[in-house]
């Protein structure tokens, strides 16, 4: 079966999203981060990168590649 990913915007809207699933017997979880823990880890490494002076900016791929 399929499953839905939804964002409510307020505490109200997810109050009713319970309501209307535990109503129908659907099973859900809920979590508080929308974004994978790896994800969220990586950005804090590129942020204290960043706030450390370490990131170089992006010039094109064929200077990533060290092809120019």
């Amino acid at each position: 079966m399929d499953a839905l990913i939804v964002y409510p915007e307020t505490k109200e809207q997810l109050a009713a999203l319970k309501a209307v699933m535990k109503a129908m017997q659907v099973t859900f979880e809920q979590k508080s981060q929308v974004y994978p823990e790896q994800v969220i880890k990586s950005i804090n490494e590129s942020k204290a990168q960043a706030n450390d002076g370490k990131l170089s900016p992006f010039s094109g791929v064929k200077n990533m590649l060290n092809m120019t």
